[in-house]
């Protein structure tokens, strides 16, 4: 598993985020509105849901990415 994130370049999870992970930009991200209704519990509808997969996907996976780069340097 790691050797995927090693091969998947940072660069593209960076574009990832900023295009499909805030899409659409108004009124407000997509992502940003779907953890809204999570928070709230208004996340009920499975298309919801999806959206926000969909959008969080590439969010979780810089995440995971970072992690990992973080914690495979040498300590100085």
């Amino acid at each position: 598993m790691r050797s995927l994130f090693n091969r998947l370049p940072l660069s593209i999870l960076i574009v990832l985020c900023l295009t499909l992970g805030l899409a659409p930009f108004t009124p407000e991200p997509h992502l940003w509105e779907k953890l809204k209704m999570l928070a709230s519990g208004e996340l009920n509808e499975p298309l919801d849901i999806f959206d926000l997969l969909l959008h969080g996907t590439p969010w979780l996976l810089l995440i995971i990415k970072l992690f990992l780069a973080s914690k495979s340097k040498p300590e100085e």
